[in-house]
């Protein structure tokens, strides 16, 4: 049999590598909430999800108080069954970000199960589309930085990536074009450029910024608007020939869909913790699938390398690295390309060890 009979959840906070400012915040600290499975045979899952310095505690208590409970006793094959029993039970906070963290830590746990009773890596597990894909870095384009070392960056970047994504949003439009001139002209036009607003602009600003930024040859305008401004998008969209990109501030595939039919992005950025976990990350994929639209999913470099690579749309992974205090193995890259694991499992090498020192809770 394989009935959970052990749910567990912790925080641990991993303090960021580097100063990382864009136009609306700063990341202090990734909280990084666990939880573990364990099943009647002896089986063992462990998934997580993260928030930038604020929610962890309150995604901890939702798990503990009303969400782990539910999970004793379920068949943990069933992934699909016991996300919707559990999504049911959280009626009055749904749609929203802290339980769809919530249910992302419990989801990638029963993955990681799954995958390791089969014997087989996430990426075959959930699709098996291909092994690689390709990485871009936004290490190097944080909006502190000067021009002068998103340059350098910018050029390290390049003989390493295939491509590098800048923050905007300065206060006087032409800083952000200088910086942006900067760097084009220091990797050529091979190099693929992407931007991102963090949903600092109103649709007025976005679609004059878009205008400035057309010479430029972007891969795409990430967040220029509120996520819920999905009307903005529709205008910006129409008004550009940038490519834009949503989804880290997504919580559903619904919303997801809502983008899609009305033309209001041409690029998902469906993040894993953030929707809901695995389950619903493929959802999306395939939903953008069924749009012509590719999927670069945000953050979590170390999960999504296995999902981009399992569906036939997955275009890029974002090279952040944030686990290296809590894992014993990087994520391999070659000629700019990061390989999902082969290993069974999520593919993530953790150190449990670390990861009892630098637990909170």
């Amino acid at each position: 049999m394989t009935i959970v009979r052990r749910a567990e959840a912790f925080q641990v906070n991993v303090q960021v590598e580097r100063v990382r400012t864009d136009a609306v915040q700063r990341f202090v600290v990734q909280e990084t909430v666990f939880v573990e499975v364990g099943t009647d045979d002896g089986g063992v899952g462990l998934g997580y999800a993260f928030t930038i310095g604020t929610g962890g505690s309150s995604v901890l208590a939702l798990l503990r108080d009303h969400l782990l409970p539910r999970l004793i006793g379920r068949d943990a094959r069933r992934i699909e069954a016991v996300w919707h029993e559990l999504f049911a039970a959280t009626r009055s906070t749904t749609v929203g970000l802290i339980t769809s963290l919530a249910l992302a830590a419990i989801d990638t746990a029963l993955w990681d199960l799954r995958c390791l009773r089969a014997g087989e890596p996430l990426w075959r597990a959930a699709g098996g589309f291909r092994q690689e894909v390709p990485l871009y870095d936004t290490e190097g384009g944080w909006l502190q930085l000067t021009t002068d070392e998103l340059v350098t960056g910018a050029k390290a970047a390049s003989e390493s990536w295939c491509g590098m994504k800048l923050k905007i949003g300065k206060e006087v439009i032409g800083e952000d074009v200088e910086r942006l001139v900067a760097v084009r002209e220091a990797v050529g036009d091979r190099f693929a450029l992407m931007v991102d607003a963090n949903q600092s602009m109103t649709c007025a600003e976005a679609i004059r910024r878009a205008d400035a930024f057309a010479r430029l040859d972007l891969t795409w305008l990430e967040e220029p608007l509120p996520a819920d401004d999905v009307s903005g998008h529709v205008r910006l969209s129409r008004s550009t020939a940038i490519p834009v990109a949503v989804g880290e501030s997504l919580y559903s595939a619904a919303q997801f869909r809502e983008y899609l039919q009305r033309g209001a992005a041409s690029i998902v950025q469906v993040d894993a913790a953030r929707v809901g976990g695995i389950t619903p990350w493929l959802k999306v994929a395939h939903l953008a699938e069924t749009f012509n639209v590719d999927v670069c999913p945000h953050f979590l470099m170390e999960l999504h390398v296995s999902l981009a690579a399992a569906v036939p749309n997955g275009r890029y992974v974002e090279h952040i690295p944030q686990l290296r205090a809590i894992t014993t193995r990087e994520l391999e890259i070659r000629d700019g390309h990061a390989l999902a694991p082969d290993e069974p499992g999520l593919g993530i090498a953790w150190d449990r060890d670390a990861m009892d020192d630098l637990t909170v809770a």
